[in-house]
């Protein structure tokens, strides 16, 4: 891992990228150096939970070797599970929240074992669509592992602080980084933003049914097409022993091994359990496996940036993230798609976890994260406002349907796998941008309170609904001694017209007897709206008679005559100033002395 060129951190610090299928923690000391914890030597520890019948949970590679021998205790994925509240193992029910734990847990003891007894600062990741229940459980599993006040960051803005800080590449304020997160168990492309504070998610689209583990179960078709006919390969789909659930998970890793070899060499072997047959794939046969599931997460990509409409210029870069864009067609297919070379390093499963030790200017919450959006991941007013219009041609919208869950209940946005097409990016915050404010209808207008601007018919946008109103204050006087009208009795008040000054509260149509009109419009029992007053209104006064302006032609040739007679006496000041200037004579004799010069170069006599 590299250095942080900038200023280290005085404080031990411990990423942690909590996967679908897999965990990554980096650790960061204070100098600057960094490093990923190994976990049964290894950097990645699976995201897996093994509930033993004694209630111990088995967490890692433990989990995965015992789910070899009662799959109903073992939970692959609780990162799936987390809006499900308990999930059952065996014959007992588990929160998610302790299955999140036990993860977590397994990570704080290899901190200590690896660094010492020193807490660190901690900051957990999350996808940029999570809302708050989700950020608050996981925040909550944190604390119970050991890992208090850890600090919650969005995955996409992570991978972006990575891409600036440790990369250091070159992304001014304004411009845009594309996060293409293809994992083991999930996909999601980001769209994310350089701003003065940090980085910022403008949007973000993805499928939870599409990774890795699509392109092995690829693999392992093609293989049962080879050995269909063989009664072995039965037993490997179906395991109905103890041995044969051995042979087909050690199936399985030997496929994920074949990928992970032929994204760095053009062929690799295997040998396919029970059957007992060697097979030699190469990275053609490979890529053409995995290319219907990498065409379906450049599209997506390509759908976002669409949607986007991005400036020219204003792409930073795309970044490669997650351990499935190893596979060298992924940023071939990216590259040919949208007119720019993707960036991939070596391990891409650790730039979430080190990035979001980095990315101080963009945490999403401390603790228990408040319901709402967060004034580091939010949607720009602008982006949104143009989502509500049509940008991209029809054929790429797809309304979501009726039923969907909102976003802040997703893990992440799907989208539509008949091919044709995708749907927009999504708004991780559907309301960060305040709604137009209307008035109370329930407020109390007394009677010398002024009616509504006229302004306000222009601000709601809508003629036809003018401001509520409410009957006269009963007990009110009015400023010139009269009383003011009473309401009828369970009378309600009018959202109708505006109001007319000059009407009865009863009916509506007889003049109030008082010397000033009371302003508010009648209260009309039933709630609907009262109609125009028919009273007749007082004559408006006669418009006074405009004076006759006066001639101007005199003040203008004052004018005229002063700007004239300037033009002439400055410069002629300004000549006796500077040619008697030291002379020590009088300014009287130094203005004929110019005079007398002036008339010579122009030939005239003085006499």
């Amino acid at each position: 891992m590299s250095i942080d060129p900038g200023t280290p951190k005085k404080r031990h610090a411990l990423g942690v990228d909590f996967g679908t299928s897999n965990t990554v923690a980096v650790a960061r000391w204070p100098d600057g150096r960094a490093r990923p914890i190994l976990i049964d030597g290894s950097p990645l520890l699976p995201s897996a939970v093994y509930a033993e019948p004694d209630g111990q949970l088995l967490v890692g590679r433990d989990a995965v070797h015992s789910s070899r021998i009662d799959p109903a205790r073992f939970e692959p994925n609780p990162k799936r599970r987390i809006d499900d509240g308990e999930v059952l193992l065996a014959d007992r029910e588990v929160p998610v929240v302790d299955l999140i734990a036990g993860v977590l847990a397994r990570v704080a003891e290899e901190w200590h074992r690896a660094v010492g007894p020193v807490r660190p600062e901690v900051t957990l990741t999350c996808p940029a669509t999570w809302g708050a229940a989700r950020r608050t459980l996981l925040a909550e599993a944190s604390a119970r592992a050991g890992l208090e006040g850890a600090r919650l960051v969005a995955e996409p803005v992570a991978a972006a602080t990575y891409f600036a800080e440790v990369l250091g590449r070159d992304v001014p304020i304004g411009s845009v980084v594309v996060v293409h997160d293809f994992g083991a168990g999930t996909f999601d492309a980001s769209v994310v933003a350089r701003t003065a504070e940090g980085f910022e998610v403008l949007a973000v689209d993805g499928r939870d049914d599409i990774g890795g583990l699509d392109v092995d179960a690829a693999v392992v078709a093609h293989l049962g097409t080879l050995f269909a006919d063989q009664p072995e390969w039965a037993r490997l789909l179906e395991p109905t022993t103890v041995a044969e659930r051995r042979a087909q998970r050690q199936l399985w890793d030997d496929v994920r091994v074949a990928k992970e070899r032929l994204s760095r060499t053009q062929s690799a072997d295997l040998v396919v359990p029970l059957v007992n047959r060697e097979v030699h794939l190469t990275r053609d046969e490979l890529e053409k496996l995995a290319r219907p599931v990498l065409d379906q997460t450049v599209q997506v990509t390509r759908s976002l940036l669409r949607w986007a409409d991005l400036p020219d210029g204003r792409l930073a870069g795309v970044f490669l993230v997650g351990g499935a864009s190893r596979i060298p067609l992924v940023a071939t297919l990216l590259h040919r798609a949208l007119d720019e070379a993707p960036v991939v390093i070596e391990q891409p499963e650790l730039v979430v976890a080190e990035g979001s030790i980095l990315a101080d200017a963009a945490l999403l919450a401390t603790g228990a994260a408040a319901p709402g959006p967060t004034a580091e991941l939010r949607l720009v007013s602008a982006r949104r406002k143009e989502s509500e219009t049509v940008r991209v041609p029809a054929a790429s919208l797809v309304p979501p349907p009726a039923a969907e869950p909102s976003v802040d209940d997703q893990d992440t946005v799907p989208s539509r796998t008949d091919g044709t097409a995708l749907r927009p990016a999504v708004d991780p915050w559907p309301h960060a941008v305040p709604e137009t404010w209307t008035p109370d209808p329930s407020r109390t207008i007394v009677a010398d309170e002024p009616s509504w601007p006229p302004s306000y018919e222009r601000s709601s946008g809508n003629r036809s609904e003018p401001p509520p109103t409410r009957p006269v204050s009963p007990a009110r006087p009015s400023a010139r001694g009269t009383s003011a009208a009473r309401p009828v009795s369970g009378a309600r008040p009018v959202s109708g017209a505006r109001p007319v000054s000059g009407t009865s509260p009863v009916s509506g149509t007889s003049p109030v007897s008082a010397a000033r009109p009371v302003s508010g419009t009648s209260p009309v029992s039933g709630g609907r709206p009262a109609a125009r007053a028919t009273a007749p209104r007082p004559a408006p006064p006669a418009p006074r008679p405009k004076r006759p302006r006066r001639p101007r032609r005199f003040l203008r040739f004052l004018q005229v005559l002063v700007s004239l007679v300037a033009l002439v006496a400055v410069p002629l000041l300004a000549m006796v100033l500077a040619y008697g200037y030291g002379n020590g004579d009088s300014i009287a004799d130094d203005a004929r002395h110019v005079v007398s010069d002036i008339a010579r170069f122009l030939g005239l006599s003085l006499g």
